[in-house]
């Protein structure tokens, strides 16, 4: 029998009284963030954009998987092979389930969300595109979403073009609009942007793209670990996501697509696994969806990240999403009473549903300054350009820095991040 991981501590009940305080009922789960900082300090890790921390509920997926059923999947014949294919194909399951896909042949499992956009770009671009046909971005895009399209731009001839923002720093829809014509075979875009926190209007580019004959591609990063997201509503064609996002393992993520797309597509890798039959000058590639899926794959990982979905189901995406939003205001209410700092992207009031997160200047003051000062005092943010560096470009700036939220934040450390923000900012211009 395969282990499965209890998803969250019983005390997570909607009767109970503190239960809209999720980072109150579910730090104890998290171990890493239990640890002091520097001088004693207690850590505040507020990177979750970059990765999420991980529950014990999923390490003890991962050890399990090592200690008891370490093989092999498919291949195999006897009792160890047979619990670690359970394991693995009840991972597919659990990621079918959570974006609402019609079957688990749907989900494609690669190493991350860049591997998954590389795959559609490579198999579906390269049968697909040709000469004049346009892929349309937008220019808010993380560099997975923009490097494969030029690699195959570069290799197809196709013309990628690039949606823009309004003066809020969200998707400017019209823009969108205008650009969609029957040249336009796939629109790709972010669903919550990592640096501008944006939620952009999936549906409604959906129904422009479709119109027009035009799919559509959703980078799901940045919103499935923290909203509900259901591929049949968005109406998207194809979705991917990484597991290091969703508090599950590194080294995994997946690709959902609609059944009709991937048999149509030819396969990505080759290798063991894909296929059916192989001779010596030709082969047969294997059903959906392993004919996708090459080599030996990220077991344990996949294991893993079966466990991180059982536990963001169990505490309930509204319900993290709802948490979220209380602190999002918070962070943003803070960043706003300092002086000289500008937050990208629209606030809270303009858009309540944007993703968890700030990215910020300061007034005369480096981003990695900033950073490096605020690590000294126990508290992890993010500097650099957060691959979007056409993003940065186009607000003339050659980076920011990123409070990024979870689940497991509280507004206590929103509020000491705050303060020692404003400390850091006084000491740097003051020494600068």
């Amino acid at each position: 029998m395969t282990m499965t991981a209890s998803p969250v501590q019983s005390d997570l009940h909607p009767s109970n009284p503190s239960a809209g305080n999720l980072a109150a009922l579910t730090r104890p789960d998290f171990p890493l963030l239990a640890q002091t900082a520097c001088l004693g300090q207690p850590l505040i890790y507020l990177d979750h954009a970059a990765t999420s921390q991980k529950p014990r509920q999923v390490l003890a997926a991962l050890q399990h998987y090592y200690d008891h059923d370490n093989a092999n999947v498919h291949r195999g014949a006897h009792q160890l092979s047979a619990r670690a294919t359970e394991g693995f194909e009840g991972a597919r399951a659990k990621a079918a389930a959570f974006v609402g896909a019609a079957s688990p042949r749907e989900i494609v499992f690669t190493r991350n969300a860049s591997e998954a956009i590389n795959l559609v770009a490579r198999s579906w671009g390269e049968a697909n595109l040709g000469p004049g046909d346009e892929v349309l971005l937008t220019v808010m895009e993380h560099h997975s979403n923009l490097v494969p399209w030029q690699l195959l731009a570069a290799r197809t001839g196709c013309v990628l073009r690039h949606a823009g923002l309004t003066a809020s720093g969200e998707l400017d829809l019209e823009d969108l609009r205008r650009q969609i014509s029957e040249r336009t075979k796939l629109v790709s875009l972010v669903q919550v942007s990592n640096t501008l926190g944006c939620l952009n209007p999936i549906e409604q580019v959906v129904t422009l793209a479709h119109a027009a004959g035009a799919l559509v591609l959703v980078d799901a990063c940045q919103s499935l670990p923290h909203l509900p997201v259901n591929v049949a509503q968005l109406g998207c064609d194809f979705l991917v996501a990484s597991s290091h996002k969703l508090c599950g393992p590194t080294g995994m993520g997946f690709l959902w697509a609609r059944e009709a797309l991937l048999e149509g597509m030819p396969p990505f890798l080759g290798g063991g696994e894909m296929i059916q039959d192989v001779y010596l000058d030709h082969s047969s590639w294997a059903e959906l969806p392993h004919k996708f899926e090459a080599g030996t794959p990220a077991i344990g990982e996949a294991i893993g990240m079966g466990a991180a979905l059982d536990y963001l189901n169990g505490l309930g995406l509204a319900r993290i999403h709802a948490w979220e939003q209380v602190l999002t205001r918070q962070l943003f209410d803070r960043l706003r009473a300092i002086e000289g700092v500008r937050i990208l992207g629209p606030s809270p009031e303009q858009q309540p549903d944007r993703g968890a997160l700030a990215a910020f200047t300061v007034d005369g003051l480096h981003a990695n300054d900033i950073a490096a000062l605020l690590d000294s005092a126990g508290i992890c943010i993010r500097s650099g350009h957060h691959c979007t560096q056409p993003l940065h470009r186009l607000y003339g700036i050659p980076g920011s820095a990123r409070a990024s939220l979870s689940f497991t934040t509280t507004p206590e450390e929103i509020d000491r991040f705050a303060e020692e923000l404003e400390g850091t900012i006084a000491f740097l211009r003051e020494h600068s």
